[in-house]
Parts: C-alpha cells; sequence; structure tokens
C-alpha cells in the first residue's frame, strides 16, 4: 500500500511542473519553492472553504468566553448555527459569531455550531490532496512561467481531480429526509397531532 502524499512531495510536484528539481525538505531557502508552497497553502484554504464531509464538524457546542463572545478557533473556516429548536440565530463575523435578532456580539450561553474546519495537508484524504496539488500546480505554472499550452494539459488534469473529489463527496453523503430540519419538524408535527383510535 502506498504511503499518503506529504506535503513536501506536493511542493515537488508543482516544482516539476515548471522544470525545477525537487528539494528535499519545507523550507529549503529555494524562491521558487517558498512560492509553491505558498500557493499550496492558499488553494487548500480555498477548497476547504467549500466545507466537505471529511473537514465539516456538526452539531459543535460553543461557550462564551470571559467577555460574552463566542470566539472561534483559528482552524475555523466558517460557521453556522446548528439547526435544532431554540438554538440562536448566528452568523460568522471575522473570528466571532453574531447574534443577527439581537444586533449584538454578546452571547451568554453555550450555542451549537456546524464548523468547516481547516486541515493540515497530511490529514487531507488522498482524492483531496490530489485535487489541491494539482490545482495548485496549474495556478503556480501560470504565474511563474505563464505557458498556454502547459496550461491546457493540467487544467485536464485537475478537473479530473475535481471530479474524483465530488465523487468521493457524494458517496460519503448519507442522504437522508430526516437529515434536514424544516422536513423533520413537518413530519414530527404531524406524527404528534394524531390521536390513537
Amino acid at each position: 500500500m502506498p504511503n499518503p502524499a506529504t506535503k513536501l512531495e506536493a511542493i515537488n510536484t508543482m516544482l516539476s511542473a515548471i522544470g525545477e528539481a525537487p528539494v528535499t525538505k519545507l523550507n529549503s531557502g529555494l524562491v521558487e519553492a517558498d512560492i509553491a508552497e505558498t500557493i499550496l497553502e492558499s488553494v487548500s484554504r480555498e477548497v476547504q472553504g467549500q466545507g466537505f464531509n471529511f473537514n465539516r464538524e456538526l452539531n459543535v457546542t460553543f461557550n462564551p468566553d470571559s467577555n460574552n463572545n463566542i470566539t472561534l478557533p483559528t482552524n475555523i473556516l466558517r460557521a453556522d448555527t446548528t439547526q435544532r429548536a431554540n438554538n440562536k440565530d448566528l452568523v460568522q463575523r471575522g473570528s466571532k459569531m453574531y447574534d443577527r435578532v439581537k444586533n449584538t456580539y454578546t452571547i451568554t450561553t453555550a450555542v451549537y455550531l456546524d464548523t468547516v474546519v481547516m486541515l493540515e495537508f497530511q490529514d487531507l484524504p488522498e482524492v483531496a490532496k490530489r485535487y489541491i496539488t494539482l490545482r495548485a500546480s496549474r495556478m503556480f505554472l501560470d504565474r511563474v512561467v505563464g505557458s498556454a499550452t502547459l496550461h491546457g494539459f493540467t487544467e485536464a488534469d485537475e478537473n479530473r481531480a475535481l471530479l474524483e473529489l465530488r465523487d468521493m463527496e457524494s458517496e460519503a453523503q448519507d442522504f437522508n429526509i430526516f437529515n434536514n430540519y424544516d422536513t423533520f419538524s413537518i413530519i414530527d408535527r404531524i406524527g404528534s397531532t394524531r390521536t390513537i383510535e
């Protein structure tokens, strides 16, 4: 069984796209490698920000801090209140949650949030690593070399990798009408109003 892809391998894939020799470690001092790592991090954040099964956490409890704010950890890319009875209507503003109904950051009770978390490259599924690496390679190639011919080749690879990522996501979805709070609440109301004869 092959070893999981590493961040160093991803950077070397990007360097090979422009004909550059591989590096043996991160922070090697090679300018192109540093640029590649910056682009890889940026693309990883962009892709993970879309939210997938592998980096989405549901119904997580967050308690207010000493200032009565819900301050999110730095690895949270997106957060929204969980759809459940009596939960507040909060939205993310910067690194804090904001109460849209009361127009305030002041939140005095625990809240339940669905979050999208930024994972380290090594913690991503292989399909996601492949897509991020190929997308970052194309962007790196465009910025450093700017070759339309090479761009067309890697864009085809990127599109195939995106399809694989979407396939993995759809296979991992356990779609069920009870996963939707609005649908479930209607069914629950209908069930609770029936009388036993």
